[in-house]
């Protein structure tokens, strides 16, 4: 009986050791992905709605963000998504840039602006008069 509990406590001690050994190197893993691909947003604001489009950059017109991305393609994706805009009659259009671990990444097209590359571009940009 003595042996049997001695196996399940050693065994237990293994896995506790391995599940922290895992977090540990999670939290390794999370901040050096952190910062490594900032994400610059420039919006153009619809008339009079600069306050509420700006707001997402702390009242400023563009601001940088830093995402987590394992690699400069990931955060070239994650740049592209943010071209995203559900606020149609508030904010204008988006510029987006965007760097990996300090280097500039260019759109699939070659250019600066990752939202040449976005498909909703048309329909979400510049719709400022429909209502």
């Amino acid at each position: 009986m003595k042996i049997k509990h001695a196996v399940t406590a050693a065994m237990s001690l293994g896995g506790l050791w391995m599940v922290l050994a895992s977090l540990d190197v999670g939290v390794e893993l999370a901040q050096a992905d952190e910062g490594d691909c900032a994400i610059t947003y420039t919006r153009t604001a619809c008339a009079g709605q600069e306050a509420e489009s700006y707001k997402k950059c702390d009242g400023k017109q563009t601001c940088t963000k830093n995402v987590a991305a394992p690699s400069a393609e990931k955060c070239q994706e994650a740049a592209v998504q943010a071209c995203a805009n559900d606020r149609l009659t508030i904010t204008q259009s988006k510029v987006i840039t965007a760097s990996y671990k300090g280097k500039a990444l260019k759109s699939k097209a070659g250019k600066d602006d990752m939202c040449l590359d976005y498909a909703k571009r048309d329909t979400e940009f510049n719709q400022c008069a429909k209502k």
